[in-house]
């Protein structure tokens, strides 16, 4: 796949958590490419996406954002594995809000046994405030 295509690499991902159609399970995610580097898709929390009451659990929040640093690495046409993720939370992500999640990568760096490329992501509530925040390192598969 040539870098810059609107198509991650080729990839059984039908049943992904985050993104899979076959999934009966799936967070659901579609991500567009909106730029050279940038991906982004819109979500909406439901009730079993819940932790606390009200609010959709961290660890999915965390998986939003990986999920778009995965295409946003995608769109170049590279397979990689995320190596390292920060997430860096800002507020609640309430149920039923409706957001805007973004990924962008970033650049690439090739090291002695593997090339890095890092991402960041970020999660927007419908005022284009903040909710959650992330930088990551993805592996390129070899």
């Amino acid at each position: 796949m040539q870098e810059g295509s609107d198509r991650m690499p080729e990839v059984d991902d039908a049943m992904c958590f985050a993104c899979g159609e076959e999934n009966p399970i799936s967070l659901g995610l579609k991500f567009k490419k909106t730029s050279a580097d940038i991906v982004e898709a819109k979500f909406t929390a439901l009730k079993n996406h819940q932790g606390y009451n009200g609010i959709m659990h961290g660890g999915l929040v965390a998986t939003l954002l990986d999920e778009a640093m995965a295409y946003a690495v995608g769109i170049k046409g590279i397979t990689a594995y995320t190596a390292e993720l920060n997430v860096r939370f800002k507020k609640a992500l309430k149920i039923g809000e409706k957001v805007i999640i973004m990924g962008e990568y970033e650049k690439s760096l090739k090291r002695t046994i593997a090339v890095i490329h890092y991402c960041s992501a970020q999660i927007l509530d419908s005022s284009d405030k903040l909710i959650a925040k992330a930088e990551a390192k993805f592996v390129e598969k070899t």
